[in-house]
């Protein structure tokens, strides 16, 4: 009866400790993978679980390899405390910032959006909250190093960090980078925006398989229609004005009587 109390009450402090770290990153080591069910890590005095919807198809898993992972849920079970975390979800990449990158750490420099394909490519748009830093510059780090400690934790994934802005329209045209905006026309409204590239910027401004337009999409939360400069001339070519809106214009009282005057000296 004491040993089941002591384990119970030990239970009770491992699920007290993971539940505040719910939305939070931890450390484990890899263990064994069970079919159907996932990959189980060894984190400090518990077993957390990694289900397959929440691995990255392109991520490669090794027994005993160290890896770092973003806590999802903190559940009861008949086998204790159940830990499910991902390696896929967008906020593992906003802990990565938070730990690698001072100014994020701190609040000085601030993510407002990310847009995450994981094991592919990411966007991270930031804004500094203090005048005279610079928060692309901060989070790339000195040669890079601040973003390529993030990418080897995510095993080669690409992520573009881009600046955030108030004005709708600079930020659509940072977010497309590193194609180069011509114009952008916004309906706010519809929550949409036409987006107008040079010729040679297309199929970098739409990217592989459409990739970097539907990360952009989702960095702004904008439908996004990119277009060629030519596209645009020729659209705008077609708009017409309708006859039924055209309105005819009367002659004025001065020229009627000018023509009567004439008609009668004839």
């Amino acid at each position: 009866v004491v040993l089941q109390r002591l384990r119970e009450a030990e239970r009770e402090l491992v699920f007290d400790e993971f539940a505040t770290r719910i939305d939070d990153i931890i450390s484990g080591t890899m263990g064994q993978a069970e079919p159907g069910r996932g990959i189980t890590l060894e984190v400090d005095r518990a077993e957390a679980l990694l289900t397959p919807e929440e691995q990255v198809p392109t991520e490669r898993y090794r027994r005993g390899q160290r890896s770092q992972v973003y806590v999802l849920e903190v559940n009861r079970s008949s086998r204790g405390t159940e830990i499910i975390v991902s390696r896929s979800h967008k906020n593992l990449l906003k802990r990565l910032f938070e730990l690698e990158v001072p100014e994020v750490h701190n609040g000085i420099v601030e993510i407002r959006s990310i847009a995450r394909e994981a094991g592919s490519r990411s966007k991270v748009a930031v804004l500094a909250m203090q005048e005279g830093v610079d928060p692309v510059g901060s989070c790339i780090g000195m040669r890079g190093n601040r973003i390529q400690n993030i990418v080897n934790e995510l095993q080669g994934e690409k992520i573009d960090v881009v600046r955030w802005d108030r004005d709708l329209k600079r930020f659509i045209t940072n977010a497309l980078s590193p194609a180069e905006v011509v114009y952008v026309e916004a309906d706010e409204k519809e929550s949409s925006a036409v987006v107008v590239v040079p010729e040679r910027q297309l199929s970098l401004a739409i990217g592989k398989d459409g990739q970097n337009a539907r990360l952009a999409a989702k960095l702004t939360g904008w439908h996004l229609d990119i277009k060629s400069m030519a596209e645009w001339e020729a659209l705008r070519a077609q708009i017409k004005i309708d006859p039924e809106l055209e309105v005819e214009v009367e002659p004025e009282p001065e020229a009627e009587l000018e023509v009567e005057a004439e008609e009668i000296l004839e």
